[in-house]
């Protein structure tokens, strides 16, 4: 790869960063925040939408004025909001343009012929929406500036849309191939998933790999039938086309390789980072009642399994009064309270179920006052993990929340008896890492990633076995060394997370960022 100036242009894709919080939105917005500070890249991100078609944008090199460019510009916003017609014609007009794009895309991946243009977006007029948008959900205020000295491409194409014309492709003519971005002028390029297009001549294109599973585990994801497709023609077309592979950890970046060993020469190991959010942090059991009171989740409107019906599951307990409700937490969380806590979306792989049975037996046999605290949003096949938590919710003892931000999470990571990372898959796992920056205890599933990335730190159980989850948190908890072993946990889990801080692994990405350009 050619670069005829000293610094290294990387456009890096943002979609994540506006799709969600945890998991690879936040590595979307932290890693740019952290690449950001690199003098020797020119950084910009890619804005692009997962469904919709993204409207305006400056493209080529028209002459405009400036209250024309700034209105070309506002319309990105507009439509990265949300609807950007005005009436019924201007739907018209944008289905008669979904359609045309349809067609663009699919001669481009038949033919190999066109190019998607990128459009330009300027950062100056518009940095309060970039700010709150793309990175005030996970980096600290004191990065604002730092980030939003990068201006953006646009892209108008919806994710989706290029993944299904690859799809297409392959179901005629067994691989998919996928429509050229026309990333001319750029060194890198660096996706966030397994990406459905490829990059021009001159441009390297780097996937950032946070797991495998949409093709292992195809059982425990959303749209199954779309997201294990896109995910592996998409990665079959990147290996093909001799991308590189950023993985998240070792045991995602065997997996990757289990699939196509081909990759292997290409295949690199960077760990996830943990926000500055997390840090160790004072007890203060005296917070944790306002605390779960105010982002307690409240009625749910949620597909009932195999009814094409709703039905509202009141995920809060119900109350007569303001002064019955306040003194219900006051005596449920206070001072001198016990909880477990597990932060994750709800679904499947996560594993909800697993410890709100534990949990269940250690009240049944242990210790009946202690409560459960569940952080994360609602994501799909949520019905079974809702319908168990509803009588515990009723009964006051368990409680489910969610926008928990990283100054609150920080003391219930650090309050908690211990944080349970259940899950039966997952390519980094965000939650114990941070539990352990926090001076939190952590229990975890014991599969590959956990084992590889809180290594000692943590104590580990089959996340198929209700006694063996049970046997782990007595241990923990209840057993004569509890507090010994606790203080041995908190110790090493300072020492481990502490792996993951930026400062660690910015110079991992830099080094492998130049080593693109040697």
């Amino acid at each position: 790869m050619q670069n005829s100036t000293k610094n290294l242009r990387v456009l890096m894709e943002m979609r994540p960063a506006l799709d969600g919080f945890y998991g690879i939105p936040q590595e979307t917005r932290l890693l740019y925040g952290v690449l950001s500070t690199l003098p020797e890249l020119e950084l910009s991100g890619l804005l692009q939408m997962s469904m919709r078609s993204v409207r305006g944008g400056v493209y080529g090199n028209a002459a405009l004025s400036e209250a024309e460019r700034v209105h070309r510009f506002a319309r990105v916003v507009v439509s990265l909001k949300g609807r950007s017609a005005l009436d019924w014609k201007g739907d018209v007009i944008e289905w008669l343009d979904n359609l045309w794009q349809t067609w663009r895309l699919r001669y481009a991946a038949w033919t190999g012929l066109g190019q998607i243009p990128l459009g330009h977006f300027e950062t100056r007029y518009f940095r309060d929406f970039i700010w709150q948008e793309l990175y005030g959900r996970s980096l600290p205020a004191a990065d604002r500036e730092q980030v939003l000295l990068g201006d953006y491409r646009v892209c108008g194409y919806p994710w989706r849309r290029m993944h299904l014309v690859g799809i297409e492709r392959a179901q005629v003519l067994s691989h998919s191939r996928y429509p050229v971005l026309d990333t001319r002028g750029l060194d890198v390029f660096v996706a966030q998933t397994p990406f459905p297009g490829r990059v021009s001549q001159g441009t390297a294109l780097v996937v950032h790999y946070h797991d495998a599973i949409p093709v292992l585990m195809p059982h425990t994801i959303s749209d199954r039938a779309f997201h294990q497709a896109s995910h592996f023609q998409a990665m079959a077309a990147n290996v093909r086309s001799g991308a590189h592979f950023v993985c998240v950890s070792e045991a995602t970046r065997r997996d990757l390789l289990s699939l196509f060993p081909e990759a292997e020469p290409l295949a690199h190991t960077i760990h996830n980072m943990l926000p500055t959010h997390y840090y160790p942090a004072e007890p203060a059991p005296e917070r944790v009642a306002d605390i779960v009171r105010r982002h307690l989740h409240g009625e749910f409107e949620g597909k009932i399994r195999g009814k094409a019906k709703l039905k509202v599951f009141r995920l809060a307990r119900a109350f007569g009064s303001e002064e019955e409700k306040t003194a219900f937490y006051a005596r449920a969380l206070g001072p001198d309270s016990r909880f477990v806590l597990m932060v994750s979306t709800i679904e499947p792989r996560k594993n909800h179920a697993r410890l709100v049975e534990a949990w269940e037996a250690l009240r049944g046999a242990a210790d009946p006052d202690l409560k459960l605290v569940l952080v994360g949003h609602i994501g799909w096949d949520y019905q079974t993990a809702l319908e168990g938590f509803l009588p515990w919710i009723e009964q006051g003892s368990l409680f489910l929340l969610h926008g928990v931000p990283a100054d609150a999470l920080r003391l219930l990571y650090r309050q908690a008896v211990v944080t349970v990372c259940p899950s039966v898959g997952e390519g980094f796992d965000f939650s114990g890492a941070e539990a352990m920056r926090c001076g939190g205890v952590v229990a975890a599933s014991d599969i590959p990633v956990h084992r590889e990335v809180y290594g000692d730190a943590a104590c580990y159980f089959d996340p198929y076995d209700t006694a063996s989850v049970v046997e782990t948190l007595r241990q923990i908890i209840y057993s004569p060394d509890a507090e010994s072993l606790q203080a041995r946990l908190r110790a090493e889990g300072a020492e481990q997370s502490a792996r993951y801080l930026p400062e660690r692994i910015l110079p991992q990405w830099e080094a492998f960022l130049r080593s693109l350009n040697g």
